[in-house]
């Protein structure tokens, strides 16, 4: 099989405030932008944003590495985003999780590199 790209699809009822987000948020690139598809690279990797999505809450797995958890959750808020579990402490060591949700309804992680 000749693989040509890999991209990772998330659904959105809003696709301007979606783009927005995750543009704004994590620096993307907007690749593409129509009725249908919008593609945001971030670092490499591109995320598909379709349309005709519902609001639900939607677990993507989508994992974002940062260098600090509770600044970069702090940012996922102020961009309108949510936080289902809050970035804590673990065993004496900063915080390196933090599950989110994007205004569409997708969940995704920031995660700190550990050891």
């Amino acid at each position: 099989m000749n693989i040509e790209r890999v991209k990772y699809v998330i659904w959105a009822a809003d696709m301007d405030r979606a783009i927005g987000f995750y543009r704004d948020l994590c620096g993307g690139t907007v690749l593409k932008h129509n009725t249908a598809i919008a593609e945001v690279e971030i670092k490499g990797s591109v995320i598909g944003i379709h349309s005709g999505g519902e609001g639900k809450r939607t677990w993507t797995g989508l994992s974002f590495q940062v260098p600090d958890v509770i600044a970069a959750a702090r940012e996922v808020v102020a961009a309108g985003g949510s936080l289902t579990r809050e970035p804590e402490p673990e065993n004496g060591e900063p915080p390196h999780l933090a599950m989110c949700v994007d205004p569409e309804g997708n969940e995704f992680m920031l995660t700190r590199k550990r050891g």
